[in-house]
């Protein structure tokens, strides 16, 4: 009698997923650090204080810690409905229309809309949004789902998304065409022609980026001649500042690249700082801390209550693992250069925000897995 009584408590008790948790805070609190530590001395040349971007990250992080709390708390299924999957993808098109309607300019590009002093970008929304839509909609038509066209389908009505944020950023873009790319996959049956259009789509990328316009053929050739282009500058810095920190690196705060010869030293740059600082030794543990937390979001969406809940931690999951790989990539000098934040570690309000939120809507779902 006592066994059974027990039995049925441990089927009832409900699962919280503390070490996902505790990888999440300590990645934010890690990238605090960093971005103090690259940006400090720039920030006392160009503002007379070395906290300045210090304070706005901090800010940030602070806003993202209510998101993340409240989505925690929020029971994940209220959002299993359709009107709510149905506005969260209408709002992502409207959000996305808006920024290329006012959007305020900033470095060449058009992907920010300010309000009242504050910027923010919608495409690290329109990722969140996206996601929940894709899970609402693939979760209720997963038993329909029989033939590729059914698969197309679902791929086709992301298109608007994916080509508004391809307009003014293709690497933004290319990671969401990965997210629905993955999530599709793991719903529908036809696997072998869902690869099959994944290998057209990367051909149809190559030949864009090799024939396509000058901007766009000139980080083609920056990754293949970094150390002759005019301006391989930031590759070679990079590789510079990876190779010198050798091992065990040269010690926090040590860093002579960030001295103004890395540019975006704490931002999509803020890698090859690390491995100057921190050496190989540190890269390889941040890295191993990433793969830690991908897989307890995969434990997660395995272990879910319901497929709605699956496929939500695998898009965000998705999310990360893709930002985490083209980031590095890029500072190594394996793949043409593009402008990817490095999850939870690189500057960046709307990029930390977007991502405690989802950490928060992951944590939610784990807390409805029984024992």
């Amino acid at each position: 009698m006592a066994n059974r009584i027990k039995e049925k408590y441990l089927a009832r008790k409900k699962y919280f997923d503390y070490p996902m948790l505790f990888l999440v805070i300590f990645l934010i609190l890690f990238g605090m650090v960093m971005i103090f530590s690259t940006s400090s001395y720039k920030s006392t040349i160009t503002y007379g204080n070395p906290y300045h971007w210090l304070i706005r990250q901090a800010a940030a992080v602070a806003i993202g810690a209510v998101f993340m709390i409240a989505f925690c708390k929020i029971d994940y299924r209220v959002f299993k409905h359709l009107f709510f999957a149905r506005g969260c993808y209408g709002l992502s098109i409207a959000l996305l229309v808006i920024v290329l309607a006012i959007g305020a300019a900033k470095k060449g590009s058009v992907r920010w809309i300010s309000i009242g002093g504050f910027q923010f970008q919608p495409s690290e929304f329109a990722k969140i949004l996206l996601v929940m839509y894709l899970a609402y909609t693939l979760s209720r038509n997963a038993g329909k789902m029989r033939s590729f066209w059914d698969a197309l389908k679902v791929l086709l009505k992301c298109v608007p998304v994916i080509g508004l944020v391809a307009y003014q950023n293709l690497s933004t873009a290319l990671v969401i065409c990965a997210i629905t790319g993955v999530m599709v996959f793991v719903v529908s049956p036809k696997t072998k022609e869902l690869i099959g259009v994944a290998l057209g789509m990367v051909g149809v990328l190559v030949a864009y980026l090799a024939f396509s316009s000058s901007y766009r053929n000139e980080r083609l050739q920056i990754w293949l001649h970094p150390e002759s282009h005019e301006k391989g500058l930031q590759t070679m810095q990079a590789l510079y500042a990876i190779g010198s920190g050798g091992i065990f690196g040269k010690g926090l705060g040590q860093s002579m690249q960030k001295m103004g010869f890395v540019p975006e030293s704490h931002n999509d740059m803020i890698f090859s700082i690390i491995c100057e600082e921190l050496g190989l030794f540190g890269a390889i543990c941040l890295i191993l801390v990433f793969m830690a937390l991908i897989w307890r979001m995969l434990l997660i969406a395995m272990n879910a209550e319901d497929l709605f809940g699956s496929l939500i931690a695998i898009g965000f999951m998705t999310h990360i693992a893709v930002q985490v790989f083209i980031n590095i990539a890029v500072v190594t000098n394996t793949i043409p250069p593009t402008g990817i934040p490095l999850p939870f570690i690189s500057y960046g309000g709307s990029s930390i925000l977007a991502i405690m939120a989802e950490m928060g809507i992951v944590l939610s779902i784990s807390k409805r897995i029984r024992l």
